[in-house]
């Protein structure tokens, strides 16, 4: 807290126009950089932009050597505005606030604090130390958001767990049949390979695997002209508690591009083991009674790093996600069709709740018109 009482500060209009102009950029790197965070940062010297950055993957520079660079001599006496306060530690690459010093920065204005134990404040204070003015806050909350992923995995070690499913106006995924093949548009699924490309991971349970055989692969069209030709291995998941998985699955091609991890129970034949991880896909087997522990699941992918995590199950994975707790933000399509029958498949299935005060609450929610369907964004109010 000492900290942001010494640097908190008011802020003009101006200050706002760069930060923004900062997460503006930040978001460039959105789906690469994990397990690093999202950042941004403008140089402004005398009202004009001498310098601008973004970080776009691990082990590359970060967003504040950018920008100086691009700035060069102009750095000095300019005022430097990041979304997330400079690191003062040695990682991947250098720390950044030693270049800051030495470039004549003479001001720092940043959107939040790092929650990372190698910095948390210790940034802006020895750049307080040195001379250099700054402030934090502007634009927190706008920050925080950017950041989400970044934030619940380095302060709880644990991915960021979202949540996806399109559905009909009455709630079904798929017909009594199984169908579900398009209940959304070309638009909104291709908004949904959106989601796939920001995160490091693509879960589905078997059921999905015999019904719909996905791929899991990510065709997203909208890719910076920064990241063509280079590939990103996305994660892909499935949870076969017996191993009924057909070797001819499609999720089980291309693992080299993308890896394939199947999550099973000590009820998974051993021969099947061996022949899956023949063909490259890794096996876990969750100790658990026939099922498997989605707590326990979501523990040892935050130990693979792996920050984040997209559930596409149907309505049985759905329903085991939320009464894990493990859910951290749902996108939930609605398409203006209406599915009938008693069978026909729910988004969330199970027993579901005895009360309707027991039901999940969805907090900070909002909605959006994509296309032809609606988009109902929102996060599980956590149940204590």
């Amino acid at each position: 807290m000492l900290i942001f009482e010494k640097t908190m500060g008011n802020f003009s209009p101006l200050d706002k126009k760069y930060m923004q102009l900062a997460i503006k950029m930040a978001r460039k790197g959105q789906g690469m950089t994990s397990p690093n965070p999202l950042v941004g940062s403008v140089l402004v010297r005398e009202g004009q932009v001498v310098g601008r950055g973004f970080h776009r993957r691990a082990g590359e520079p970060h967003a504040e050597i950018n920008a100086l660079q691009q700035a060069g001599e102009k750095a000095r006496e300019a005022v430097l505005y990041v979304n997330l306060e400079p690191c003062v530690h040695f990682g991947r690459t250098p720390p950044c606030v030693p270049r800051i010093i030495d470039a004549g920065v003479k001001e720092v204005i940043v959107a939040m604090l790092d929650p990372d134990r190698r910095v948390m404040g210790k940034g802006l204070k020895t750049l307080q130390n040195a001379g250099i003015s700054t402030r934090v806050g502007l634009m927190k909350e706008e920050a925080v958001k950017l950041n989400e992923i970044y934030l619940k995995y380095k302060t709880t070690g644990r991915p960021f767990v979202i949540m996806k499913a399109a559905m009909s106006l009455n709630g079904k995924i798929a017909t009594r049949t199984g169908d579900s093949r398009w209940i959304t548009s070309e638009f909104a699924r291709h908004y949904a390979h959106w989601l796939r490309w920001q995160v490091d991971a693509i879960l589905v349970g078997i059921n999905t695997v015999l019904t719909d055989n996905p791929f899991l692969t990510v065709r997203y069209q909208g890719v910076s002209s920064s990241y063509q030709g280079f590939r990103k291995k996305w994660l892909r998941i499935v949870l076969d508690s017996k191993l009924r998985i057909p070797l001819k699955a499609r999720v089980l091609e291309n693992t080299g591009e993308y890896p394939t991890l199947i999550v099973t129970s000590p009820l998974a034949a051993k021969d099947k083991i061996g022949k899956l991880q023949s063909r490259g896909v890794e096996v876990l087997v969750m100790e658990e009674k026939g099922q498997i522990s989605f707590e326990k699941l979501v523990e040892e992918l935050g130990k693979r790093e792996i920050t984040s995590v997209l559930i596409e199950g149907g309505g049985t994975i759905n329903a085991s996600a939320l009464a894990a707790g493990v859910v951290d933000k749902i996108f939930f399509f609605i398409a203006p069709r209406i599915i009938g029958g008693e069978k026909a498949i729910s988004v969330v299935a199970g027993e579901g709740v005895e009360k309707v005060a027991q039901a999940w609450k969805i907090e900070k929610w909002q909605v959006r018109r994509l296309g032809e369907e609606i988009l109902i964004e929102g996060y599980p109010e956590v149940k204590q």
